[in-house]
């Protein structure tokens, strides 16, 4: 099979998802048309070889609806036999729209392809586009599905993992972001976001709070222990009646921003690149899905990673930096037990709690987080890992060119 290569990864500056927030009076089809820009004035590509272009957008209706790939192609004046369509892996579809992306171009049957993701939180709240496992009892009984804060304090309860612990992990990520940014680490990817006057709206994420202490977040209450009480908590203990009950540690604090933010990737082969004269970055080396267990359903990125080792034909210690998205903190932990991952490798600029999880976009953001970060350290292989709604893991295994 041909492979796959990454040339380039360009993210917007995540903006508080909000009414307030920044980016709450750009549309997101302005914010995938300004990574379109980018990535064309970047490389000065030829726009007309794209063979497609694959989004993910987690709640994709009203300013995000109607297939929003196509719609920003077009509204980005790109050329009319470019296609486009938008898929839902919840937060993990901007990595999945990456693996796509890889798996057309090894196919040999298209060799240039964006891949990206979107979401505007402000304009567009989560679950705005409903569905049985939201709202119907029936389908949430017979399937043992739970929202994503309960399952993450069910995981918290399961492993053992204290308030305290929980609460490092999150002034960890304030403080690696902090650091990440005043170091200018992310410069490579960013482009800011401007007005129709051109003057600057967002340069840098909006939402990091370096000066985060032990005793701020101590002080914050759980968010989700009256939705575990409206009977999310009597499905969960019947699946694992081994602890008594669910003890609620997560915070707004040790839980990840509700953001806007847009990303893209350009994947291509080996003969575009050589045709275009692109330079090619890393190469997609091994990418997986997969879904396990409904109820604890946080903990797909933990199979996920496991299955693309499995196909690299690679181990845990092959990897040198680790992006694992930081929806709460008991899931990166229950990560790092489970693969016996030392955390100085993992997330090491920071990530959603401090930064924000622009559902779609999040996975798209990563691989760009992880690829400068892996040059700038002069290192070789990187794995994203996002675990997703309804027990989805994805994985993607890069490896720098």
């Amino acid at each position: 099979m041909p492979d796959a290569y990454i040339y380039d990864a360009v993210r917007t500056p995540r903006g508080k998802g909000e009414a307030g927030g920044a980016l709450y009076e750009v549309k997101p089809i302005d914010l995938l048309g300004a990574c379109l820009r980018a990535i064309q004035q970047r490389n000065k590509l030829n726009v007309s070889k794209v063979d497609d272009m694959v989004i993910g957008c987690a709640t994709p209706v009203n300013n995000q609806g109607h297939n929003i790939a196509k719609a920003a192609l077009l509204y980005a004046s790109w050329p009319d036999s470019i296609g486009g369509f938008q898929i839902n892996r919840f937060g993990a579809s901007g990595l999945e729209a990456v693996n796509l992306a890889a798996m057309k171009v090894t196919s040999g049957w298209e060799h240039l392809v964006l891949a990206g993701g979107v979401e505007s939180m402000s304009r567009t709240p989560m679950y705005l586009d409903g569905g049985a496992l939201l709202f119907d009892p029936n389908a949430i009984n017979r399937t043992g599905y739970i929202p994503n804060g309960v399952a993450a304090d069910l995981i918290a309860s399961l492993e053992g993992f204290s308030r305290k612990k929980l609460d490092d992990l999150a002034i960890q990520s304030h403080q690696r972001a902090k650091i990440a940014w005043d170091e200018n680490y992310f410069r490579k990817s960013i482009i800011p976001i401007f007005d129709k006057n051109g003057l600057v709206i967002l340069d840098k994420d909006e939402v990091i709070r370096p000066d985060t202490s032990a005793e701020v977040l101590s002080a914050l209450p759980p968010v989700f222990s009256e939705l575990g009480s409206s009977g999310f908590d009597e499905i969960a203990l019947q699946r694992y009646p081994e602890i008594e009950k669910i003890n609620y540690l997560h915070t707004a604090g040790n839980s990840s921003e509700i953001v806007d933010g847009a990303s893209l990737v350009l994947v291509g082969s080996e003969k575009i690149a050589q045709q275009e004269n692109l330079t090619k970055r890393a190469r997609i080396t091994s990418v997986a899905n997969v879904s396990c267990e409904t109820t604890k359903m946080l903990n797909g990125a933990v199979p996920a990673a496991k299955l693309a080792l499995k196909r690299a034909e690679m181990n845990v210690e092959d990897i040198d930096l680790w992006e694992v998205n930081e929806a709460f903190s008991s899931v990166v932990l229950n990560f790092l037990k489970a693969l016996k991952i030392k955390d100085d490798i993992v997330n090491v600029n920071g990530g959603a709690i401090a930064m924000g999880h622009p559902l779609g976009a999040t996975g798209t953001m990563l691989i760009g987080t992880l690829l400068d970060e892996l040059e700038r350290r002069d290192l070789n292989t990187g794995m994203v890992c996002i675990s997703a709604s309804g027990g989805m893991g994805v994985a993607t295994i890069i490896e720098r060119v």
